[in-house]
């Protein structure tokens, strides 16, 4: 089989066409990938470092303004569309899918007018209007969330699959991860993060938090600062009369390299709201406070948070409304109601849903020609 995959822009529509690529050449031996994106997204280091083969069009993104830029975009759009139907004649795939990014709109669009088999992977709650108009086109939507369901009614069948996790996330064991980083057994695990480059509002209320829990017997706390912000951090604590060298059971690194032995480790979970970071929480069944990033395209993960809130799963706190002694208050309230913090995990893990790469994949074999 021959498979197309395309996505863009950052990680979060990478990675998933990355983990579907491999979920193919698994399920359909020796098949070929080709990844097409751009020379300016991150896709264009990100996926020849995961070996696989990557081509790149001319496209870039709308403005959401009225602009003479846009005019620009458009001819940029006309012109990506027809290298990618000489990628498409060149190429011939099976299968062509897209997981997001505006580089989507011409590969997907150009297997759709061809009668190729095309399928989107919407990540987000709320989906990008990309995605949005492609579904008009395609053969499949496969959804991350049940709430993105009511913003398609093409003509292509819509199945909520979830997003793939990482494997080592499953299998992540939390006996064996507290030992790796030397947490303690006896102690509930508060796990803050806010991604690889790290959250300054959440550092900044962080430093309450670490005021208030320091040497307490019943907590323990592993927070990634970020790589930029790591330093600043820590001369925020400093001025706030805080050396780390004295609370035995605060642990402040710049970044996780063993993300899947802390989730595995953590019994309550700070962080953004990215779609994979949600994929990764729910299918390890841990509840969260959740603080979306407020400058992600069309407020996307406000609305991912959402979802999770409104089951139970998670509580959020807008960017905006952040301080340390709300934040304080926040994980007070659930990790000494041990009731609560069980009722928010048994909520998350119904969110779950290991199992999505495998539904994505039943979702391509329905697409292809029966043999």
């Amino acid at each position: 089989m021959r498979a197309i995959l395309t996505g863009g822009g950052t990680g979060g529509h990478i990675y998933p066409a990355l983990a579907i690529a491999r979920g193919l050449q698994n399920r359909f031996p020796n098949t070929e990938i080709l990844y097409v994106g751009t020379n300016r997204g991150l896709e264009a280091d990100i996926v020849p470092k995961a070996n696989f083969p990557f081509q790149a069009i001319t496209v870039s993104g709308l403005e959401r303004k009225l602009s003479l830029k846009n005019f620009q975009v458009l001819w940029q759009a006309w012109q990506g569309y027809r290298e990618a139907v000489g990628i498409l004649k060149t190429f011939k795939p099976d299968v062509v899918i897209g997981t997001g990014g505006y580089v989507c709109g011409p590969v997907v669009m150009a297997a759709a007018r061809r009668g190729i088999p095309a399928m989107i992977h919407e990540q987000n709650a709320l989906p990008g209007i990309t995605n949005r108009i492609l579904s008009k086109f395609v053969d499949q939507v496969a959804l991350t969330f049940e709430d993105s369901v009511q913003y398609f009614s093409g003509k292509a069948r819509v199945v909520v699959t979830g997003l793939p996790v990482r494997p080592e996330i499953m299998q992540a064991d939390k006996t064996n991860a507290l030992a790796a980083l030397n947490l303690s057994a006896g102690k509930r695990t508060l796990l803050v993060f806010g991604g690889s480059l790290g959250a300054r509002r959440i550092n900044r209320a962080m430093v309450e938090v670490i005021k208030r829990y320091g040497n307490q017997p019943h907590i323990q706390i592993l927070h990634a600062t970020g790589q930029l912000g790591h330093q600043e951090f820590l001369r925020e604590l400093a001025n706030n009369g805080i050396d780390l060298d004295k609370y035995v059971n605060i642990m402040v690194k710049p970044y996780l390299y063993n993300m899947h032995e802390a989730l595995a480790a953590a019994d309550l979970v700070i962080s953004r709201a990215g779609a994979a970071t949600l994929a990764e929480l729910t299918v390890s069944g841990l509840p969260a406070v959740l603080i979306p990033y407020p400058f992600a395209s069309e407020n996307h993960q406000e609305h991912n948070a959402r979802a999770l809130a409104d089951r139970g799963a998670a509580v959020l706190i807008k960017d905006a409304d952040l301080t340390g002694s709300l934040l304080v208050e926040t994980v007070e309230r659930i990790i000494t109601e041990p009731q609560r913090l069980e009722n928010m995990s048994q909520a998350s893990e119904k969110m779950g849903r290991p199992e999505a790469l495998h539904d994505i994949i039943k979702c391509v074999e329905r697409m292809l020609p029966r043999q």
